[in-house]
């Protein structure tokens, strides 16, 4: 039997471990992403807001990716890579106690400024490890990988609606009902004592990031040059060209995860103010967000085995969009809990969504891997926009209508990316 060199050996344990420290980070991602669900309802009882300005807290967390991701992706560039990844998690920290600080203060705007902040570190911390994961392999099996830390993101997305839930939003039925009926004075104290709960939950998470960036500093994560592992020199891709706008494909690929962030958000943030419609009870949908990560999840361990052994991950994202489409239009075919299954159910149409866009946008970007890949993340800012175009319209029109309007031409155009649009630019070189 043939040993295995302790150098190979030693190489094997290093990419383990390489991918155990991502997978951690896309944890703390999925947390602090999808706990803007929960959020929603928190804040319009406790800074007894309308529909419009809850959902401030999503328009606020992302479109500080559009704000700040190419800063970040400048920020790196100078850093490096494990001491951006530790910046990040630091500017997430102070965001958090920001937050919670403010919250408690009942202070919102200065509590959205610490959501801002959040997005701002998420932003750097995405603009990282999306493409490191990308490339630590073959770019085109990219999508297992990521498959497998979106494992880890929604898992932690499905831990924070419950723990919000629990220590936070537990018995927010009743006190909305008392909040309604109280004098102003009474109101004060219930609302005062109601956003104190928020306080503690924050400071801890600060205090976690904190420890976790303390780590990052200390630990071996190696560093990865994109230029160098992610040219298609081959062809010409990369290496004939002079700038950024010169890859289509890329171009397309921002659209595409701008739309494609705005329907993640509208069937995980968006479905407990969606259940509100129906006159579901606040006790209930404050976590269909859970139930919609769920799906999600199922989808991802779906994507982990068939991709790339018995489908392709643009193919698979072609069928995902078909998926989306479906399930948007039975959403607005029924009514009640069955058409909020169907929201929830489109986790499962979501899920290997981002892993295939991804990849397939940046491919041979070469020497221009971190500015697509921050030009990339600023299109999470769809999960700004599209939700908020939702929160506004459903104001004076159908709420199940404006759903589908904006989620079906979401979808339709994901389905064009999988099918044309990542390989538009790339036909003419071949």
């Amino acid at each position: 039997m043939t040993a295995v060199p302790a150098n190979a050996t030693v190489a094997a344990n290093r990419h383990v471990g390489s991918i155990a420290i991502i997978g951690l980070l896309f944890f703390i991602m999925g947390f602090f992403t999808w706990i803007n669900g929960p959020l929603i309802t928190f804040v319009k009882l406790a800074f007894d807001l309308d529909e419009v300005k809850a959902f401030f807290v999503v328009f606020v967390f992302y479109i500080s990716y559009f704000m700040l991701a190419l800063p970040a992706s400048w920020v790196l560039k100078r850093t490096g890579l494990k001491k951006g990844l530790a910046l990040s998690l630091f500017v997430m920290a102070v965001g958090a106690a920001l937050f919670g600080e403010l919250s408690t203060q009942r202070v919102y705007a200065g509590a959205l400024t610490g959501l801002f902040v959040i997005g701002g570190g998420l932003a750097m911390l995405q603009t990282a490890v999306n493409p490191y994961i990308s490339i630590l392999g073959p770019i085109e099996s990219a999508a297992q990988r990521i498959a497998v830390m979106g494992i880890c993101n929604k898992v932690a997305g499905m831990l924070a609606p419950l723990l919000i839930g629990s220590l936070v939003l537990h018995g927010i039925g009743d006190l909305a009902t008392q909040v309604s009926t109280a004098d102003a004075a009474t109101k004060a104290m219930l609302l005062n004592e109601f956003a104190a709960k928020i306080h503690t939950p924050y400071l801890v998470m600060a205090g976690v990031l904190v420890l976790v960036a303390i780590a990052i500093l200390f630990s071996s994560l190696p560093e990865i040059k994109p230029a160098d592992a992610n040219a298609e020199r081959a062809d010409g891709a990369a290496g004939a060209k002079g700038n950024v706008f010169q890859f289509p494909h890329l171009w397309l690929g921002v659209l595409c995860l701008f739309v494609y962030v705005g329907v993640e958000v509208l069937a995980g943030d968006a479905i407990g103010t969606y259940g509100n419609g129906f006159g579901l009870p606040l006790d209930e949908t404050k976590f269909f967000t859970f139930f919609t990560l769920c799906a999600m999840l199922l989808g991802y361990l779906i994507g982990l085995a068939a991709i790339p052994r018995f489908i392709s991950q643009q193919r698979y994202l072609s069928v995902s969009a078909v998926m989306g489409i479906v399930f948007a239009l039975c959403a607005f075919l029924t009514k009640g809990y069955v058409s909020v299954g169907f929201v929830a159910a489109l986790g499962l149409a979501n899920a290997m969504m981002w892993p295939a866009i991804f990849p397939l946008a940046i491919k041979g970007l070469g020497r221009f891997t971190e500015t697509g890949s921050a030009l990339l993340v600023m299109g999470i800012a769809g999960g700004a926009i599209i939700p908020q175009a939702f929160a506004i319209l459903k104001q004076h029109h159908d709420f199940q209508l404006v759903f589908a309007l904006l989620a079906v031409p979401c979808y339709l155009y994901i389905l064009f990316f999988a099918l044309r649009g990542h390989r538009v630019g790339k036909t003419k070189q071949a």
